[in-house]
């Protein structure tokens, strides 16, 4: 391909999808690494997407919010290796949060063989949860239809009547100056309460998320203890001054 056409191609991939990752398309160009992310810098100066670490996305996307059906695509497999590894760290009889989110989702698989208690305010998320024979309470309050979340104040009053042994939440973005983000202010104050209610707090996020900030911020870095597949050691090192950086390798 001319580079004209490799940009043409990048961009009508990233319509489709949201995010690209570099091998993805070093493999459908047939380009080199060093060529495509030469054409990755150069559409970004021309501010046609952004990089992120092993890809990149369309910009401008702080207020934006992906539908479930969008992200539940997206990086599928890192989110499993997360959801993984973050049910390891579930003790039996735990009393847990699962915030909802399409990483949070794909959890539940591991989770049934453990003793516990699951309080969530993802509509999405109860089906998985009862199949696996789970106790689950729903939070109920105001559904958002994109995302199947529960949000506002009657969410909050919920929440006030439980605590934690251990919350997991979603996230949009982190960033080592401007912490944890997420699109919406209201479903920012659902995760702020239930990690405050909770001994400990785990962020799961896939490497898409690394440096990005969306409107509403959940919380400083060292609030909750990063989850994430894979990160550069330059974000990392800067990551962990702030907080605990769990990197889990494929």
């Amino acid at each position: 391909m001319l580079t004209n056409e490799r940009h043409a191609y990048i961009l009508r991939l990233l319509d489709e999808k949201q995010t690209v990752k570099i091998q993805e398309l070093v493999e459908s160009t047939g380009a080199s690494e060093s060529t495509i992310r030469r054409d990755l810098t150069d559409l970004e100066h021309s501010r046609k997407l952004e990089r992120v670490f092993g890809g990149a996305i369309l910009p401008g996307q702080n207020l934006m919010e992906p539908s479930i059906s969008d992200k539940s695509t997206q990086f599928l497999e890192e989110k499993i290796r997360i959801a993984e590894f973050a049910s390891s760290l579930i003790q039996q009889g735990d009393s847990i949060f699962l915030d909802a989110g399409t990483t949070t989702f794909q959890m539940i698989p591991f989770l049934k063989d453990k003793d516990l208690v699951v309080v969530t305010n993802g509509l999405t998320l109860v089906e998985a949860l009862n199949e696996q024979g789970i106790t689950t309470y729903l939070t109920g309050g105001l559904m958002k239809p994109r995302t199947g979340a529960f949000v506002g104040s009657h969410t909050i009053s919920a929440l006030q009547n439980y605590r934690f042994d251990i919350c997991f939440l979603g996230i949009n973005g982190f960033h080592a100056e401007y912490g944890y983000t997420t699109p919406d202010p209201e479903e920012a104050a659902v995760k702020q309460m239930a990690s405050s209610l909770s001994r400990k707090t785990f962020a799961l996020a896939d490497h898409s998320k690394a440096n990005k900030i969306s409107f509403a911020k959940i919380m400083d870095l060292d609030r909750a203890t990063l989850i994430v597949d894979e990160i550069s050691k330059e974000a990392n090192a800067g990551l962990q001054k702030k907080t605990i950086v769990k990197v889990v390798a494929p």
